[in-house]
């Protein structure tokens, strides 16, 4: 992502933390449990720097968003849309000029324009209140930074341990709806470079991130929560998406062990709607009607037979005619779970991340909604569906890959035949014992697809042609230059240039496209280049320089005038 400059950035008030003043690299981590925080440092090269504990003091950044979106959608304040007039510098981070930006959007994107207190008429009285309740006592001594809406500012020091107390007091559903719009920031590129980092986290993660400046240093990191609702804060040395893109992988294995989250929505499954049933039978004869708890054997017209368990969640049913139906409600995590048990497996994990997105994603796209329910036949012309408790296995798939889908293309999978837009199962444990990653089998089997979120859709790639037309011309005259450049890689075909709907232009690695407006001024096109160099640089620590990439992409563009 291209990175503004100056306006969000500032001088902090007190001294460095320790990762920004070492000349090793390191990623501080810290999360709450059970009331204490616990801390990992997590490094590479050089002299470790000296250990922390809660007491540590860490900028506040543009974590205050956070923090101003939870109030507001707890005390049920107006967050009335922003527009942007195209006056303001800092519009970059929420949208064009004429065009506007929601609450949801402008939290994973960073709008520091939306959450000003003063637009949405916080009152400071109610605001020191509902805090006040939150966490037990007044907002004073280590919580004072909480004392005043105010106070709020990005460059105020907070103990570490404060804030992830205050993180820990927020109540579950205003803390799902902001874990909601967060899930982008991993998905959409703003935590590292697209798909690159989800493969990491999948949906686990679901953060605010933060980039700042000190003493001419970057530092950069995010907090928020886990899946399971565990606070979590992490910084280090550089941007956010740095952190993120050199970290990712050791942090996601350093993370803790993310517990069960509730699992949310409902889905109805209707039975072997293709296979009459004769009767269904427990350990004491012919089943009743009504909820079904045991072992029990379903007996089908064609003689078939079947077992399977029930903790209440089957419902035993009589048609019109007399006929045994059998229904199911589930939550859609245990729904995903039973699909993969019954038509693939947890084995091959990689693959079976790929079928559990999928097999969400057609739930999403072919269920009908009916009482509040999605509700869908167990068929082999829809999915199938395990009338058995989900397995262990298949259910920790599910949830890692909680509320993800492939946006964008109509979603189907085979066991052993692939075809446009279907995924085939063998093909994907195939690829993935070949070290392919789900995101990577995702992107083969639905080449227009884009991984989103259940209800935030909209990663489609609008192409911008005349933008790849200047680009197709211009690298030509750019090689001499680049195969000089250290790590230079060119991308194996031209990047698609997907319009930008809002926020900052970014590019994404894992599908080699790049996310921009229509090319207008010499910033653009800069924009352009700079972009395309992440893409030709992305094996390469280069890569991650901003400062350098920057003055590379302006260097370029110049030799295209020098062309003219």
């Amino acid at each position: 992502m291209r990175v503004a400059l100056p306006a969000l950035m500032a001088t902090l008030l007190l001294a460095a933390p320790a990762w920004s003043q070492s000349s090793s690299k390191s990623l501080d981590v810290a999360w709450r449990r059970d009331g204490k925080t616990e801390v990992r440092r997590l490094h590479q090269g050089g002299t470790a720097p000296p250990p922390f504990d809660g007491a540590r003091q860490v900028p506040l950044a543009s974590l205050w968003k956070l923090f101003v979106y939870v109030y507001a959608t707890d005390s049920k304040v107006a967050m009335p849309d922003y527009r942007c007039g195209g006056s303001d510098p800092e519009e970059v981070y929420c949208c064009d000029a004429g065009q506007s930006i929601g609450h949801d959007a402008a939290l994973a994107q960073s709008c520091g324009l939306f959450f000003s207190p003063k637009r949405l008429m916080i009152a400071p009285a109610s605001w020191r209140q509902y805090w006040t309740g939150r966490l037990g006592a007044a907002p004073a001594g280590d919580f004072a930074w909480l004392s005043d809406p105010a106070q709020m500012a990005p460059a105020r020091m907070v103990r570490l341990d404060s804030l992830l107390r205050a993180l820990d007091s927020i109540p579950a559903a205003s803390r799902q709806e902001a874990e909601a719009a967060l899930l982008r920031v991993v998905l959409d590129g703003r935590g590292g470079r697209g798909a690159g980092t989800a493969r990491w986290f999948g949906s686990q993660l679901r953060v605010k991130t933060y980039s700042w400046q000190q003493d001419g240093k970057r530092i950069g990191g995010a907090a928020g929560w886990l899946a399971d609702g565990t606070p979590i804060w992490l910084g280090g040395a550089g941007g956010s998406s740095n952190v993120f893109e050199q970290w990712a992988p050791r942090l996601a294995a350093s993370l803790p062990p993310v517990g069960a989250a509730e699992d949310g929505g409902c889905v109805v499954v209707d039975y072997f709607k293709r296979y009459p049933i004769r009767a269904v039978r427990g350990e004491r004869g012919v089943a009743a009607p009504g909820p079904l708890n045991g072992r029990y054997h379903v007996q089908f017209e064609n003689g078939q037979n079947l077992a399977l368990r029930s903790t209440g969640e089957l419902m035993l049913l009589q048609e019109k005619g007399g006929r045994p139906q059998l229904r199911g409600r589930f939550g859609v995590n245990e729904y995903v779970a039973r699909v993969l048990d019954r038509e693939a497996s947890a084995n091959e994990p990689e693959a079976a991340k790929a079928l559990a997105i999928a097999a969400r994603t057609y739930l999403q796209q072919n269920a009908v909604s009916v009482a509040g329910c999605q509700q869908i036949a167990d068929s082999s012309a829809t999915q199938r569906v395990s009338p058995s408790p989900a397995t262990p296995a298949a259910l920790a798939i599910a949830r890692w890959t909680d509320q993800l889908i492939v946006d964008g293309v109509t979603v189907r999978y085979h066991s052993n035949q692939s075809s446009e837009g279907t995924m085939a199962w063998s093909e994907a444990v195939r690829q993935a014992k070949q070290g392919k990653h789900y995101d990577e089998l995702l992107a083969a089997a639905y080449p227009g697809g884009a991984l989103s979120t259940v209800g935030n859709t909209g990663a489609r790639c609008r192409r911008l042609a005349q933008n790849e037309d200047w680009l197709a011309r211009s690298v030509p005259r750019w090689q001499r230059v680049l195969l000089r450049e250290a790590g230079y890689e060119a991308p194996p075909q031209a990047p698609l240039v997907c319009a930008l709907s809002s926020g900052a232009p970014y590019s994404e690695q894992s599908r080699n496209r790049i996310f921009m407006r229509s090319l207008a001024t010499r910033e653009d096109r800069i924009t352009l280049a700079h972009e395309y160099l992440h893409l030709g640089l992305r094996r390469h620590p280069r890569g991650q320089d901003e400062e350098y990439v920057e003055r590379l992409a302006r260097r370029l563009v110049d030799l295209n005038l020098e062309a003219l």
